[in-house]
């Protein structure tokens, strides 16, 4: 990390949903919540909870110096909506495979 920048993984420990229109994406209770240093606050999703079913690979990929590349998936109406690490680096090495939305209903 850089100095005055930071990350914290940890278990949420709330319910978690994603919901577009009227399709549930996705939905756990088991996610994890990422803070991150002029961030907003991430709930990373693990992939059994979401609907990958729905999902399309897009070639997007973007580059974090603190979290690694990653990979983005989209609905036929919403491109690059959901983002995931594939191989993130060693301090957030939690979020591996977890996804993650922009918009998501915390309860």
């Amino acid at each position: 990390m850089t100095r005055g920048h930071r990350i914290t993984v940890e278990r949420s420990g709330r319910r978690v949903r994603v919901v577009r229109g009227e399709q549930v994406l996705a939905d756990s209770d088991r996610s994890l919540l990422l803070r991150e240093t002029g961030c907003p606050e991430r709930y990373y999703i693990p992939p059994e909870d979401v609907r990958l079913d729905l999902l399309t690979p897009s070639g997007t990929q973007t580059y974090c110096p603190f979290k690694g590349t990653a990979s983005y998936w989209s609905l036929p109406d919403a491109a690059d909506l959901v983002w995931a690490y594939p191989d993130p680096k060693p301090d957030v090495a939690g979020i591996k495979d977890h996804l993650c939305f922009y918009e998501v209903e915390v309860m």
